[in-house]
């Protein structure tokens, strides 16, 4: 049995998707679906329960010795999101009520963690760096940071830990089953819509030296890639650590721009607009994935360019009243 926390979410119901395919279906949900259109991920996907995210652990125990692995996908991911109350319990206390359970149960343990907790950047985006220094620059980052942290002491204390952990440090996912992020879905997305509405894709101006309007750089990561990752890890039962989880190769917000124009086959009309004062302090320019660990540890297929990806995502998903994967 397995189960999927977050799997009504985005990268969650993409992963019941990918287990589905090859022929799973003993898989536990888990979310919070409440009165969101969420509901529409599961729709086709295969499984046997879904629970509630507030009323799960108090059936946990029931799935004790039955379950084989755990994927941790759910949690609040708005970087925006003030509650640090709401966060600890959520992302922390949570996830180690979980990390219990697999190391009590011999199961294996993938969760989320997040390229936010690299902060700034001016430590470089190194899975192989002490974890201890980085600073993350909002209360998201920060809770995932310090579970990465709890699960480093309970390993140098030699505590029981899960058969197989592995977190992994998701960089700017985009692809099918976003639909219903809101302000958190990806630019593709968002820009996607930018066009059928109104014809053009707005990208922020840059207000840093060396770098152009549209010219901020990020490493956008196709969701099936992730889910790829995943599968990889299920496999690989002796792989454990933190990885993570982009391209390698950072791309601009232009770059992503033209590809939604291109996958579209329309000549591109891309504007910059003024970001907004509050987020011009904070704003970061750069981010890319260092991906030596995760090939060193034996994952060796291909990524998705920003086009190829772009191109799937918007003619097969998009472009189609937003299919569900």
């Amino acid at each position: 049995m397995i189960i999927v926390t977050g799997g009504a979410g985005f990268i969650g119901s993409c992963v019941v998707r990918s287990l589905n395919d090859r022929g799973i279906d003993d898989i536990i949900i888990v979310d919070n679906i409440a009165e969101t259109d969420k509901w529409r991920n599961m729709a086709n996907k295969r499984y046997i329960k879904y629970y509630n995210r507030d009323e799960f652990l108090e059936h946990l125990p029931e799935y004790a010795g039955r379950v084989t692995n755990v994927f941790h996908l759910g949690a609040c991911s708005a970087t925006t999101e003030r509650n640090f109350d709401y966060l600890y319990k959520n992302n922390l206390e949570y996830t180690k009520t979980l990390w219990k359970f697999c190391a009590d149960n011999n199961a294996s343990f993938v969760y989320a963690s997040s390229a936010a907790t690299y902060g700034d950047g001016s430590q470089g985006f190194d899975d192989k760096a002490d974890i201890d220094n980085y600073l993350p620059l909002n209360g998201y980052g920060y809770s995932k940071q310090l579970f990465d942290i709890w699960v480093k002491k309970e390993l140098a204390a030699g505590n029981k830990a899960p058969r197989q952990h592995a977190g992994l440090k998701f960089f700017n996912v985009y692809g099918p089953n976003e639909y219903f992020k809101g302000s958190m879905a990806s630019v593709i997305m968002h820009g996607f819509n930018q066009i059928k509405e109104r014809g053009y894709i707005g990208l922020f101006k840059s207000y840093k030296e060396g770098y152009e309007d549209g010219g901020q750089l990020r490493d956008f990561v196709y969701v099936k890639d992730v889910c790829n990752v995943m599968m990889f890890l299920m496999d690989n039962p002796d792989v454990s650590g933190l990885f993570n989880v982009g391209t390698g190769k950072a791309r601009s917000f232009y770059d992503l721009a033209a590809s939604v124009f291109a996958a579209l086959g329309i000549d591109k009309d891309i504007r910059f607009i003024d970001m907004p004062e509050t987020l011009r302090p904070k704003y970061q320019y750069f981010t890319e994935a260092k991906m030596d660990k995760l090939r060193e540890a034996g994952y060796d297929k291909p990524f998705y360019s920003l086009e190829e990806g772009a191109k799937d995502y918007v003619q097969n998903y998009l472009d189609k009243d937003m299919r569900i994967w």
